[in-house]
């Protein structure tokens, strides 16, 4: 990362895939490419605030590809239409990200690792200073009309829980990458298949993988952490490896229920140690890395020695699990969620247990609670009916 990265406007910029950070400092080519040296006096005349395009050079493609991580994140956000995402749409609001990551010093509001991206929701309205992260920032926590039943799910329900109903809308998104299938071979040579959507569904170099498009989240209770496991942390092989674990609960005041993308895999780790296993993949001239030789033994004990850790010198393949926040792709009110989707039996939060939720759940006491009241207000409606139709009788026979 270097200042250029974020404040050029020319879109020449470029640094080479090998020179670890740095431009080609004359012509180069690789994969099929040439990179040639950037236009020094060019680029530094155009410097000027990040724009889309200068974010979504890494977050759009982050993991490898375009859409490959995030879910929510691609290249169809560079010019977005209204259905696609309500704050970025280029005839619209057209945001550029720093609307929202604003920053202090250098030091960009974003979402979370260990410590919450925010301490406490605030508005404009209550602090004009404040880092506008979080979408009470401009809506505030009644964001809907007086009286809108919606108002008074804000302390419980996040705004994208409802706002974002599926992610990858216009681009798919990789759902599952399994490395146990690389290192086959075509011919003796590496090969790659397509599937749908246009992807790789198969690289030898990288396994099989499964993408898709429109894809609904799962939900969590989020109070803005997540904790992540460490080269160094033990794990437990017999189960999905949970690679950042989503912290919050229903009695947590500080959670809310947010939507996820979920990513899953299969991925090497050391059976003797029993941790996750760093890798030396890329290296054009040294064997012990994976693509040159397609040795998982090599490539794992490699890793290992270069990350200064002990290497059991067996290693296995373990299914994992990583959680990507969904944030991005806010729909048009119009196309938000229903209150059915969710408070219904086989709706969107049927596997979200620890609490009682009218529609999806069923309570003996509750629902006869319910029915007593019911029925107690449909009696009170029916007699004081009554009583009305008696007294304007008795008040029309005295009246003749």
């Amino acid at each position: 990362m270097d200042c250029l990265v974020c404040h050029d406007q020319t879109g020449t910029y470029k640094k080479f895939p090998t020179l670890a950070g740095r431009p080609a400092p004359e012509p180069m080519k690789f994969g099929g490419k040439t990179f040639y040296p950037p236009d020094w006096n060019k680029v530094a005349q155009s410097v000027a605030l990040p724009k889309r395009n200068n974010c979504g050079t890494c977050h759009f493609f982050g993991g490898g590809g375009d859409g490959v991580k995030h879910g929510d994140l691609d290249s169809s956000l560079l010019r977005p239409d209204k259905d696609l995402d309500i704050h970025m749409n280029a005839e619209g609001a057209d945001f550029t990200c720093v609307r929202c990551h604003t920053t202090k010093g250098h030091r960009i509001a974003g979402r979370c690792y260990k410590t919450p991206a925010f301490e406490e929701r605030k508005s404009l309205i209550d602090d004009d200073l404040i880092s506008r992260i979080t979408c009470e920032s401009c809506h505030t926590h009644r964001p809907h009309e007086p009286g809108v039943k919606a108002n008074d799910h804000t302390d419980r329900v996040s705004c994208q829980a409802c706002h974002i109903p599926t992610f990858a809308r216009a681009l798919p998104t990789k759902m599952w990458w399994d490395w146990t299938k690389a290192g086959r071979m075509k011919d003796g040579k590496p090969y790659a298949e397509h599937g749908k959507y246009g992807k790789h569904s198969y690289h030898t170099k990288k396994g099989e993988f499964r993408w898709e498009k429109d894809v609904v989240p799962d939900y969590f209770w989020f109070n803005g952490t997540l904790e992540y496991v460490l080269l160094t942390s033990k794990i437990d092989p017999s189960k999905p490896v949970k690679l950042n674990r989503v912290v919050g609960s229903r009695d947590d005041p500080r959670s809310r229920i947010y939507p996820f993308k979920v990513h899953r895999g299969k991925q090497p780790y050391d059976k003797v140690n029993k941790t996750m296993a760093a890798i030396h993949l890329f290296s054009p001239k040294e064997e012990d890395a994976y693509w040159g030789s397609y040795d998982w033994q090599k490539a794992v004990a490699s890793g290992m020695r270069y990350a200064g850790l002990d290497y059991g010198g067996e290693y296995g393949f373990v299914e994992t699990e990583y959680h990507f926040q969904i944030t991005h792709m806010v729909a048009p009110k119009e196309n938000r969620l229903s209150c059915n989707e969710c408070h219904s039996r086989e709706g969107r939060l049927a596997d979200l247990a620890g609490f009682y939720m009218p529609g999806r759940d069923r309570s003996a006491i509750l629902d006869t609670v319910g029915w007593l009241a019911t029925l107690g207000a449909v009696a009170g409606i029916l007699l004081h009916g009554l009583g009305r139709w008696v007294t304007g009788r008795r008040r029309k026979g005295g009246a003749s």
